[in-house]
């Protein structure tokens, strides 16, 4: 086994998707669903994977088929799966969607009583390893609860703002029961690279209009501010100075919930090519718009050819 640092270690949400195999029908009529690995998290460690990067993911499964089925989905997409540990306690979580193109798509959460994964505790991490990630990944889900949240920050705050360290702000507000921005802030502060949709830079800001977004995830402590508009695209701003207005990719879109993930895990392949921040942006646009025209989130990350051609064919 390899001793070289991972280049991208996510941590956090991690579940079961179940899919109904028909668009545009309600739960209670849908007969026939498809299973697939699910979470923000796990889908970005998936994604940049399916990319030809080294990745791993932190976080915890119940003691149960389900878990055995999500550590198994991990490894066949190339995620190691060290650090995925079993909480006898709670059950793996299960997640439903309904899909109504081109831009409904609620979800149900079934974290109840307590999802495994916010049963990280800070002292069960590898922080050397955690350390020496070029890029680590984590999420305002991750903060949600104890004893996640301090294991959250301890990740953040063992880095110290070397390499990259990405916050997804990952608003759910059904996963919170208290006040989400001291926590915000607080994680704000320890990463370099603040990334999310207008709705979750107005949690972590108090602002979505996207410039204004920018520049306070930048006072908060951001290097690089990300912001995603759905239609109108993807506005990135770094503290340098220099800015990247991307439109967004023309899709059929199928099931916009996983294009976010593959969003992340392509931008986190231009940050380790070193890319400029222009094409990088572009790139995690055209891996995002191809999930979006897809059913699934895991299995639908793109290959770097897939994200090529499509980047071929826009303006």
């Amino acid at each position: 086994m390899t001793t070289d640092p991972f280049e991208l270690i996510a941590m956090g949400r991690i579940g079961v998707d179940l899919y109904p195999l028909k668009s545009g029908v309600p739960l209670a009529q849908a007969e026939t669903f498809g299973k697939f690995l699910g979470g923000s998290p796990a889908n970005v460690a998936v994604a940049a994977a399916r990319l030809g990067r080294r990745t791993a993911l932190v976080t915890r499964t119940g003691a149960d088929p389900f878990g055995s089925y999500l550590r198994e989905e991990l490894l066949r997409f190339g995620v190691d799966d060290r650090w995925v540990g079993e909480v006898a306690a709670y059950p793996t979580p299960v997640t439903f969607c309904e899909i109504f193109p081109p831009d409904r798509f609620p979800l149900y959460f079934y974290r109840l009583p307590k999802a495994p994964d916010l049963e990280i505790h800070p002292e069960e991490l590898d922080l050397p390893a955690l350390s020496a990630a070029r890029i680590l990944w984590v999420t305002g889900t991750g903060l949600s609860a104890e004893p996640s949240r301090s294991a959250t920050l301890a990740a953040l705050a063992a880095r110290n703002r070397a390499g990259t360290t990405v916050f997804d702000l990952d608003w759910r507000p059904t996963l919170w029961d208290d006040d989400p921005h001291e926590h915000y802030r607080a994680a704000l502060r320890l990463a370099t690279v603040a990334v999310g949709n207008t709705e979750e830079c107005e949690i972590a800001t108090g602002t979505r209009e996207p410039h204004a977004a920018a520049r306070a995830l930048l006072a908060g402590g951001a290097e690089l501010a990300v912001v995603k508009r759905g239609p109108d695209g993807v506005l990135a701003v770094h503290r340098d100075g220099t800015t990247a207005d991307v439109p967004a990719v023309p899709v059929d879109t199928v099931n916009g919930l996983g294009a976010g993930d593959a969003f992340g895990g392509a931008l986190c392949h231009g940050l380790l090519a070193g890319w400029e921040l222009d094409r990088t942006i572009r790139y995690a646009n055209a891996a995002g718009a191809i999930v979006a025209s897809r059913l699934a989130c895991s299995t639908a990350m793109p290959h770097p050819a897939e994200v090529e051609e499509v980047l071929d064919t826009c303006p």
